[in-house]
């Protein structure tokens, strides 16, 4: 018998994770709920396939609590709010959310948003089939147990910023991260002009270090006003 997929539903409105948990115990998936940010992060463990999080909770918003989460799960998140401005979606991407569903939404959207996101981590590959201890592009490794990097073979020495910068690339391979996205996820702080200088020098000694090039065969992909890929 397959294992049912479980979903983490954070929302301080009692009412709205009734709504959800019914709807999704209906499709067939295991529903963990959470009344605040700071529970979503806890709860948050490796056995959760999806995560559907309100962005306007107590304790941490549902952008904190994915920016935490993102720290320990790769799992898809899909954002819920009142609000459906651009830049909230855009700020629900930046920490790392898959998906954005506005209030009111319909039963059949959010099971096909579900379905779809589940889709892309479980069946294309996404989601780690074992507690992998090492994440693999190139002839890049990064032995995650030890937060070593070796290219080829030989061990590579970086800086803690620049190897929290490398694993935040190969963590979300083909994601594009600004350099705003970077730097308040490595740094752990909020984003100012002139950290933009900073995360460019960090990213031209990692470049030097892991050997890149600056053609079309680099490892580290500049996409031009946007900002670094790892494909």
């Amino acid at each position: 018998m397959q294992e049912k997929q479980r979903i983490l539903v954070a929302d301080d409105d009692a009412q709205i994770r009734e709504v959800v948990r019914i709807l999704l115990e209906s499709e067939g998936y295991e529903v963990v709920e959470a009344a605040d940010g700071q529970e979503a992060i806890r709860l948050a463990g490796g056995d959760i396939d999806l995560m559907i999080l309100d962005i306007m909770m107590p304790g941490a918003s549902g952008f904190s609590a994915c920016a935490q989460i993102r720290k320990q799960s790769q799992a898809p998140v899909i954002f819920l709010s009142a609000k459906s401005q651009d830049s909230d979606k855009t700020m629900g991407f930046s920490v790392g959310g898959d998906d954005y569903l506005a209030k009111p939404f319909s039963a059949s959207e959010l099971i096909a948003r579900v379905k779809a996101a589940l889709r892309r981590y479980l069946v294309y590959g996404a989601k780690p089939q074992t507690p992998a201890g090492t994440l693999h592009f190139s002839d890049i490794m990064i032995d995650l147990e030890k937060n070593r990097v070796l290219k080829a073979g030989s061990e590579v020495f970086l800086t803690d910023i620049e190897y929290g910068i490398l694993l935040l690339l190969a963590k979300n391979r083909k994601k594009v991260f600004s350099v705003q996205n970077i730097y308040e996820s490595v740094w752990q702080e909020p984003y100012f002009y002139s950290a933009n200088n900073t995360v460019m020098v960090h990213m031209r000694n990692i470049r030097k270090k892991i050997g890149d090039s600056t053609q079309n065969s680099e490892i580290i992909r500049t996409v031009w006003g946007r900002g670094y890929r790892i494909d």
